[in-house]
């Protein structure tokens, strides 16, 4: 998630990850359903509300 919320796109956070684009996109989507959100970037900001991203990525 601080890896998207920092504005990386599926495919680098994937690369970095060592994981397919395919396993990023469904985790993301279960983290979106998940926090109740309507996009992406509604689901970062509420991720950061929740703690669940470190300050440092969050600012």
């Amino acid at each position: 998630m601080s890896l998207l919320y920092s504005g990386s796109t599926d495919e680098a956070a994937a690369a970095q990850l060592k994981m397919s684009v395919r396993t990023v996109r469904r985790m993301m989507s279960e983290m979106t359903n998940l926090l109740g959100a309507r996009s992406r970037f509604q689901a970062g900001a509420k991720a950061a509300q929740r703690g669940w991203i470190r300050d440092e990525v969050a600012r």
